[in-house]
C-alpha cells in the first residue's frame, strides 16, 4: 500500500491507499477513536477488487492535530478529512467503524459527495459513552485504556499482539486526542436523520461486541430505507482485525451485489 497526503484546511491529512486492479469503486475506510488507518490492514486484501484507502484522521496516526472542541467541532474537522481524502482517491463507498461511523454518517447527511454506498461497522445512530469511561480518559488514561480492552469490548478473543497493538495506537494517538474522540462520541446522535440516508447500507457488527451492540444495528435496518445487517461471528468491537477474512467477505458480497 501506498502512503499519501492531502493538503485541505490548513492542515495535512495522511492515508494510505492500495489498487491492485480492482474494477470496483474505491472503498475509504475511517478508524475509530484512538485508532489510526492500521486497523484496517486486512482490508487491504480487498484491493484486486476494490482499491481500499484508509484515513489517519485529524491527530492520529501521521496526520496534523487540528484545533476542535470535543463534539460537534471535532466531528466536522474529521468530516473535512474524510472528504478530501475521497475526493483525492476518489472513493464512493464509505466505511466507517465506531467514531468513524459517526463521521461517515455526518458526511452522508451534511455534505454534497457522491456516494454509492455505506458500511456501518461497530457504531450506532447515537454512541454514549459511560460517564465513567470519560472520567478515565481525562483523569486514568491507563485506566481507560485496560477498560476498553477488557472482555467482549474492542476484542472477543485474548490475541496478545492485538491487543497490544491496539493499546500502543491509543498511546500514540494520546490522552488528549483520545478522550476528544470519545466525548465527540457521547454527543452524537442522528436517529432522528439516518431514514434520510438513501445509499445503499451494510450495518456490520460482531457478535459479542458490547460497546455497540448488534441492537444499534438492527435500528439502522429499521429506520434506513435501504440498509441490511451482517454480523460477524467470534468477534467484538474491532471485527475488522479479529477476523478480517470474515468482515471481509461480508463486506464483498455487500459490495458486490449492491455496488
Amino acid at each position: 500500500m501506498d502512503a499519501a497526503t492531502v493538503e485541505h484546511n490548513g492542515r495535512t491529512t495522511a492515508y494510505r491507499i492500495r489498487d491492485a486492479g480492482g474494477d470496483g469503486p474505491t472503498v475509504l475506510c475511517v478508524h475509530g477513536s484512538g485508532g489510526s488507518h492500521a486497523v484496517w490492514r486486512g482490508q487491504f486484501r480487498l484491493a484486486s477488487d476494490y482499491p481500499v484507502a484508509a484515513i489517519d484522521l485529524s491527530g492520529h496516526g501521521e496526520s496534523e492535530d487540528v484545533d476542535a472542541e470535543a463534539g460537534y467541532e471535532a466531528l466536522s474537522a474529521y468530516v473535512d478529512d474524510v472528504v478530501a481524502v475521497a475526493e483525492a482517491t476518489g472513493a464512493s463507498v464509505l466505511v466507517g467503524n465506531s467514531l468513524g461511523g459517526a463521521v461517515v454518517m455526518t458526511l452522508a447527511l451534511e455534505r454534497d459527495l457522491e456516494l454509492d454506498a455505506l458500511v456501518l461497522a461497530g457504531t450506532g445512530a447515537k454512541l454514549s459513552v459511560l460517564n465513567d469511561l470519560l472520567n478515565w480518559l481525562d483523569e486514568d488514561f491507563e485506566r481507560a485504556v485496560s477498560f476498553l480492552h477488557g472482555e467482549d469490548k474492542l476484542f472477543h478473543g485474548d490475541d496478545e499482539r492485538l491487543v497490544e497493538a491496539s493499546k500502543a495506537a491509543m498511546h500514540d494517538a494520546g490522552q488528549a486526542v483520545t478522550e476528544r474522540d470519545y466525548r465527540s462520541c457521547h454527543t452524537f446522535d442522528v436517529r432522528d436523520e439516518v431514514s434520510d440516508i438513501d445509499v445503499p447500507t451494510l450495518a456490520l457488527v460482531g457478535e459479542y461486541d458490547r460497546l455497540t451492540p448488534p441492537s444499534y444495528h438492527e435500528y439502522f435496518v429499521e429506520e434506513m430505507p435501504d440498509c441490511e445487517m451482517a454480523v460477524i461471528e467470534d468477534t467484538a468491537h474491532l471485527a475488522m482485525l479479529e477476523r478480517p477474512a470474515a468482515f471481509n467477505a461480508a463486506l464483498k458480497s455487500f459490495l458486490d451485489r449492491r455496488v
